[in-house]
């Protein structure tokens, strides 16, 4: 069940696949949509909408040997006027948030269907998609009330920089974290 194939898209792409990635989205997150208005499927299409109209969006899917789509990963870099930052509840210095449209890349969603939790393929999508960043970090948002995926999140190397509450209807308390890209580790 880990032997699958990666694909890359970008931008051009979104139109085409949003449909495949609402499909993966309603089956990820079929528990919670029917009571938390935060992970509708609506929301998350208007999100998808989003981030996937930015140039350098890009996207990486995971097929199967049957060419069923097992999971997927997207995001893209934060503009030098990001919002991102703008509902962090920890105090943190001013550059440790400033942005310049290059310096960080945004992992917006990572999800893996149901048979294939648990079997690697996660990780390998998200190295997949971060493998060919130019950033010098990546940033995420990892709901507080799910512990298990934030220590995943800390066992692939990704670091707590705080709380933060997002200024969307239903937004639940998410952990910040950062972590800092291989190519461009040390001196820039």
């Amino acid at each position: 069940m880990t032997g699958i194939g990666i694909r890359h898209y970008d931008h051009h792409d979104a139109a085409r696949l949003r449909p495949l990635l609402l499909e993966v989205y309603a089956e990820a997150y079929a528990d919670v949509i029917e009571t938390d208005p935060f992970a509708s499927v609506d929301r998350s299409a208007e999100g998808l909408v989003g981030w996937s109209a930015k140039p350098d969006w890009s996207c990486v899917v995971g097929h199967d040997s049957n060419g069923q789509a097992v999971g997927y990963a997207y995001g893209a870099p934060l503009p030098a006027d990001a919002r991102w930052w703008r509902g962090l509840l920890t105090e943190v210095p001013a550059d440790v948030v400033a942005e310049t449209g290059t310096r960080t890349y945004a992992l917006s969603e990572l999800m893996v269907r149901t048979p294939w939790r648990k079997t690697g393929t996660a990780r390998r999508l998200h190295d997949a998609l971060l493998a060919q960043r130019t950033e010098e970090r990546a940033t995420l948002l990892v709901d507080q009330t799910h512990p298990k995926v934030h220590a995943l999140y800390q066992s692939w190397g990704w670091a707590t920089l705080g709380d933060l509450s997002p200024r969307l209807p239903d937004a639940p308390l998410f952990h910040t974290m950062l972590l800092p890209l291989p190519d461009q580790v040390g001196p820039r």
